[in-house]
């Protein structure tokens, strides 16, 4: 629109000297010419905004072009830029009066025109019906590109609001996976050392006076236990990599070392080659392990425990049995009510797999881990 200004205002410029090279107010059409051309330019430095200044700086405008309509009517066509000043510039009520005033110059210019060129010529009705229909269709233009402005600024701040918002509920989200991780991480580590430690000293405290032989061997495994929860909480601390795992020992070397306490046989048996794991399905599978083991424990009455990795193909798969008590279904409905199942079902979920369990009063327990080996991105936490 500014090049179409200029180019109109060069246009008309030209048109006069040509039409009127000898006229004396020449001088005058071009000095208005210049001096409107600077003030345009200065507009853009002034802002949209509808500011005091800005305001006499389009008055000025308007006015220069009103003296160059009234001394030279070829200027008039240079009012088609300034329709679009007025819009952007002007509430919309006080720039539609100001686009019918120049349009009543731009018709007062056309008829001057015409009966100047061709006194006895008849009259033209386009002379006075096209430039308000050049006024319309330039208003409903920018109404039209104004609304439109509008409403992609309105679509751009809710997806700017919206991708806030998502990003907001990603990072609770986030924040909430990585506790409830870490609740099951402390729950399968420092909860269980501490547990067997309590159940240890307790069975000390019983025998100390009548076997302190036993008594002293439980206080010497509660105190191997309390170092081992020692390291583990530093590694907590440290980087939350699972101790069992460092050092690039694997997962079945890991679940090798597992024990359940004094009283109780762990047995390992591994089948299938094994294939290099994801390390949050090492990390998931240990900490069932762990789980599991420390049920056996506190609950089983169990004298010997299996654990078995399976690499099948697909998916890898962790049974733990015990020849325990077992329980019922009734019992293992309340089971779930603790911390301990619902977060090896959890750890299990968000790796896309599944958790078994399999009981009968007085015949133990199966507890089985299948967890696939391409894990699912949309598991990812």
């Amino acid at each position: 629109m500014h090049t179409a200004f200029f180019l109109l205002l060069g246009a008309s410029v030209a048109r006069f000297l040509l039409r009127h090279p000898d006229e004396p107010r020449t001088p005058w059409i071009i000095a208005l010419g210049i001096t409107l051309a600077l003030l345009y330019v200065l507009g853009p430095a002034l802002g949209a905004a509808p500011t005091v200044r800005r305001l006499l700086w389009l008055g000025l405008v308007v006015a220069v072009w009103v003296v160059l309509v009234v001394l030279a009517p070829s200027f008039a066509w240079c009012a088609v830029p300034l329709f679009y000043t007025a819009l952007r510039t002007l509430p919309p009520r006080a720039a539609v009066v100001l686009v019918a005033l120049l349009t009543v110059f731009v018709v007062a210019a056309q008829l001057r025109l015409a009966q100047a060129s061709d006194p006895g010529e008849p009259f033209d009705p386009n002379l006075l019906l096209a430039p308000p229909a050049v006024a319309a269709l330039a208003t409903a233009v920018f109404i039209h590109m104004e609304r439109q402005a509008a409403a992609q600024r309105t679509l751009i701040d809710d997806l700017i609001r919206t991708r806030r918002e998502l990003a907001a509920t990603e990072r609770r989200a986030g924040t909430l996976a990585e506790r409830q991780r870490l609740s099951m991480e402390i729950h399968d580590t420092l909860a269980q050392h501490l547990s067997s430690q309590q159940m240890l000293l307790q069975a000390a405290e019983r025998t100390w006076d009548t076997d302190p032989g036993t008594a002293r061997a439980h206080v010497r495994t509660a105190t191997d236990i309390t170092a081992r929860g020692l390291a583990e909480a530093r590694r907590l601390v440290h980087d939350l990599a699972p101790r069992e795992l460092a050092g690039g020992a694997g997962l079945p070397d890991a679940l090798r070392a597992l024990d359940a306490g004094p009283d109780i046989e762990v047995r390992f048996h591994l089948e299938g080659a094994p294939v290099p794991l994801p390390d949050r399905a090492e990390q998931a599978l240990l900490r069932i392990a762990q789980g599991a083991l420390a049920n056996v424990r506190e609950h089983a009455g169990a004298r010997t425990a299996a654990l078995t990795l399976s690499f099948l193909g697909d998916q890898v798969v962790l049974d733990i049995a015990d020849d325990g008590h077992g329980f019922t279904q009734l019992r293992a409905a309340a089971g779930e009510r603790g911390h301990g199942l619902p977060a090896m079902r959890a750890r299990v979920r968000q790796l896309g797999g599944t958790l078994t369990i399999e009981s009968t009063a007085g015949e133990g327990t199966v507890l089985s881990a299948s967890i696939p080996l391409s894990i699912p991105l949309e598991n990812t936490p």
